[in-house]
């Protein structure tokens, strides 16, 4: 009887465009477990927040791979180095602002022809994830769990993701680019000479870029149980909201 009357109350509450049958079902079961259901354990703690990491970075990895998941995202956009804003600046003056976004555009085609090389490397790292890790990041923040994998993680992944990341600048001559615009800065008298390291840029940029839409993928499935998409985060998640 409680579980009819809670279906009837999501299906009302949500309405019929904003969800369907089987989805309003998946609710249901998500809030049933986490009050009727047995005290989620320590181990299953451990394993909802591996696979809630998992998802994320999945779903992460994958909306940042497609053209345009860095560029057309201002959230995680790559921009000119800050480190030389100045050349940007100053090419623009000259009348090279062209070659300056045509350096922005491919430097965010190398993020994107990257990101999706990153899935194994940050699964890898959520391995390493232990219970009493777990219970600490449940009781967390929205986005614990994707800062404790940052906190945790971040020079591994930067060693492993670097070379993709290089591999990926070159191949949409995003270093070519880059090189032609500094070799026409440094030609401008009265400038400083500049020669940034383009590729650690751009690979911590594209690490934070997919942090960033981690988060948003944990806090979607903190949040929202029709995100939850396995048995194990409805229980997980389900009891943490309940606390």
């Amino acid at each position: 009887m409680k579980k009819i009357l809670y279906t009837s109350f999501i299906a009302l509450t949500l309405g019929a465009s904003a969800c369907t049958v089987a989805e309003v079902q998946r609710t249901v079961d998500g809030v049933l477990a986490g009050t009727t259901g047995a005290p989620v354990t320590q181990s299953e703690v451990a394993s909802g927040l591996k696979q809630a990491l998992e998802v994320g970075i999945r779903n992460g990895s994958a909306q940042a791979s497609q053209t345009d998941g860095y560029y057309g995202n201002s959230l995680i956009r790559i921009p000119f180095p800050e480190d030389v804003q100045r050349v940007e600046n100053t090419l623009r003056k000259v009348g090279l602002g062209s070659e300056v976004d045509k350096f922005i555009l491919t430097l965010n085609r190398g993020a994107e022809d990257a990101a999706q090389s990153a899935v194994p490397i940050f699964v890898s790292a959520i391995k390493q994830l232990t219970i009493a890790d777990a219970w600490a990041i449940l009781r967390g923040d929205r986005d614990a769990a994707t800062q404790y994998l940052k906190r945790t993680t971040s020079q591994q992944l930067y060693t492993a993701f670097n070379p993709i990341m290089v591999k990926s600048l070159e191949k949409t001559n995003a270093t070519r680019y880059y090189t032609d615009i500094v070799n026409q800065y440094n030609k401008i008298p009265l400038t400083q000479k500049v020669n940034p390291d383009l590729d650690d840029y751009a690979t911590q940029k594209a690490i934070d870029g997919l942090f960033v839409l981690v988060a948003q993928e944990e806090a979607n499935i903190r949040e929202n149980p029709i995100a939850r998409t396995t048995e194990l985060l409805r229980r997980v998640f389900a009891k943490e909201n309940q606390s």
